[in-house]
């Protein structure tokens, strides 16, 4: 069992071969148009924890709504003994929209809508109540704050014409509201976790998270495959930064970006974690493989990169990539890993990076707390997270 309070900087290190192919992943489908991930919670856990969904009602009020002006919502597990006055917020991630075609085709789905959402939802991984599956949280607080607008809760406007309403950075404040009106107000411990745009939320969101609390809660942030680099894909283009324009400028998150950055940078360049993370204050922790086997297939190699096919078998297999092809992901690593340099420097940060294709590792029990989970210094990612957090 770790403390709530010093964080660990964690060392490099492969997890299994050094080609690890995720299952679960729809590799054929991968779409730029629309950027929503294809990983799910792992049903690998037997007679998981089935939680039922709470609409935030009265949010409408406020303007805080789904991208089709539905409520928002959520799914809350509450605490008890040692864990009754701690509490654990996951955002869920989902991707982006980043235009009218794709934010009108994304309120047609959960990602837009609580028309759409599940009526329960499993609790695995770093949610489970399972003392031997999540051994720090089991029995904490645990909330699942499910992502509907579209710009990791960080979107402000509206189109009219459409029925559009981006509103991701209003639903974040009315669910805090909730939450500390539940009883986190009064939190001896409190973290702010997410995974994939989830993951981005839980940085865009990091300081504002910690500003709720008096001095007697210790806070902290977990960022778990948040770590979406403006790195350059395999045509040399900027997918990811051109699909973040949209996100920006179009879903208005521009305007609830850190002034830190956007002070000084293009407010799309903000929105990157390599130029956010050294100004947060809030110690924060970040989860990532560093071949990230999301941006591997949306924002290194995209179809739209790849007109002529080249990466469909080595995206297929990695075992079947070519020399050239393992030199680009190796430079990709090299450069998320020194964009995390300054920010491995703080002794109130940590990291826990390993060498796999994978993606949104704490919701998934087999690689949060399993037998064969990725491995650094032969501790899992929930051990050595949760003794940073814990602290």
């Amino acid at each position: 069992m770790m403390d709530f309070g010093k964080w660990v900087f964690l060392g490099l290190v492969c997890f299994g071969t050094f080609l690890v192919f995720v299952e679960g992943f729809d590799y054929a489908n991968v779409s730029h148009i629309s950027f929503l991930e294809s990983y799910e919670v792992s049903a690998a856990a037997p007679q998981p924890l089935m939680v039922p969904l709470t609409l935030i009602h009265g949010a409408d009020s406020k303007g805080a709504v789904c991208l089709d002006g539905t409520l928002p919502a959520y799914h809350w597990d509450r605490g008890y003994g040692s864990g009754a006055n701690s509490w654990l917020i996951q955002l869920e991630g989902g991707g982006w929209c980043n235009n009218v075609r794709t934010c009108v085709y994304r309120k047609t789905t959960r990602r837009g809508s609580s028309k759409y959402m599940e009526k329960q939802l499993a609790f695995t991984g770093i949610l489970s109540n399972k003392a031997e599956e999540n051994p720090d949280f089991f029995n904490w607080n645990r909330v699942k704050l499910r992502y509907c607008d579209g710009a990791s809760f960080a979107g402000e406007g509206q189109d009219k014409a459409n029925q559009l309403f981006f509103r991701g950075q209003r639903i974040w404040s009315v669910a805090m509201e909730e939450f500390m009106g539940k009883g986190m107000r009064n939190a001896d411990k409190a973290l702010l976790s997410g995974c994939s745009a989830g993951g981005l939320a839980s940085i865009l969101h990091c300081d504002q998270f910690g500003d709720l609390f008096s001095g007697h809660t210790k806070v902290k942030c977990l960022s778990d495959a948040g770590l979406f680099m403006d790195a350059l894909d395999v045509s040399g283009g900027h997918t990811m930064r051109d699909f973040y324009h949209g996100v920006v400028t179009y879903l208005g998150a521009g305007k609830n970006l850190p002034s830190s950055c956007t002070n000084h940078m293009d407010p799309t360049l903000c929105i990157f974690p390599q130029n956010l993370i050294a100004n947060i204050k809030t110690p924060l922790f970040i989860l990532n493989a560093a071949y990230d086997a999301w941006q591997v297939q949306a924002s290194l190699a995209p179809r739209t990169a790849d007109p002529h096919h080249l990466w469909d078998q080595c995206k297929l297999n990695h075992a079947r990539c070519s020399a050239s092809q393992i030199q680009f992901f190796q430079r990709f690593r090299t450069q998320m890993l020194n964009s995390l340099k300054g920010f491995s420097r703080s002794r109130s940060n940590g990291l826990f990076i390993n060498s796999c294709f994978a993606h949104c590792q704490s919701e998934r029990q087999d690689t949060w707390f399993a037998d064969d989970s990725p491995v650094l210094r032969n501790k899992v990612s929930e051990s050595f997270s949760s003794s940073v957090l814990q602290q």
